[in-house]
């Protein structure tokens, strides 16, 4: 599918990345925003881009969720980071001008909204309080990338699995008419190339989660039924 003008929804109105980034801006530069970015549907495993790949732009995620991860010499992806509405992705590559050093891929349908190179760099320039909150935005993710490398290299896999359902329940979560209470809904492989394992361990540790009815499972679908002994595992109190 090729970009196009996108007028669907106003960016004043995506209120995650408004809030977040945009609400210093005057309404001349949000008409421009709106008029100028453009809007793309990404089909679920679809590539958003690519490793050394250069970037003319960046992207700010409307709907749906984003993995960033590199492939690993066995042939694995391992996962960096998943991004969800009201995020940017391709931000590091665009600010320091070197080629993507991850891939992108959707993890579901994703809308996602393309600002060029130039018009970033002028709203960085003109918006003091823009460029701000993109330093707390980048700060946070090395904060959280710093303690995901703590994680992985010192906690035990329970411990590791805990926290990351944990943080993705917190970031990110769906509902739908049949199940009505918030679930995660993302693949047996993902999550264990989040947590740094295979998929047989996860399906295991998942397995005794939900034997201990701290989780239930139907089909892909995670439910959170006991979040505060979830915490005590991903935080326990030796």
């Amino acid at each position: 599918m090729s970009l196009k003008k996108g007028k669907e929804t106003q960016c004043e109105l995506c209120y995650e990345a408004y809030n977040k980034f945009f609400v210093s801006l005057d309404r001349a530069d949000l008409h421009y925003l709106n008029v100028e970015r453009e809007t793309k549907i990404y089909r679920k495993a679809q590539h958003i881009f690519e490793e050394g790949h250069t970037p003319h732009g960046i992207f700010c995620i409307k709907e749906g969720q984003v993995k960033l991860y590199k492939n690993g010499f066995d042939g694995r992806e391992h996962i960096t980071r998943i991004a969800f509405p009201g995020e940017f992705i391709g931000m590091r590559a665009l600010l320091t001008g070197r080629d993507y050093s991850v891939n992108a891929t959707a993890m579901e349908d994703t809308m996602a909204c393309f600002i060029t190179k130039s018009d970033f760099f002028q709203l960085m320039i003109k918006y003091p309080d823009f460029s701000r909150r993109l330093m707390v935005a980048l700060t946070t993710l090395l904060e959280e990338a710093e303690s995901r490398l703590i994680a992985l290299a010192h906690r035990p896999l329970r411990e590791r699995l805990a926290d990351s359902l944990l943080y993705l329940h917190k970031s990110f979560h769906h509902t739908s008419p049949s199940y009505p209470i918030p679930y995660l809904n993302l693949t047996r492989t993902d999550l264990a190339n989040i947590i740094g394992t295979t998929p047989e361990t996860v399906i295991r540790m998942l397995s005794a989660l939900k034997e201990e009815k701290i989780i239930n499972i139907k089909g892909r679908k995670i439910f959170i039924l006991d979040k505060p002994r979830l915490e005590f595992i991903a935080n326990p109190k030796y």
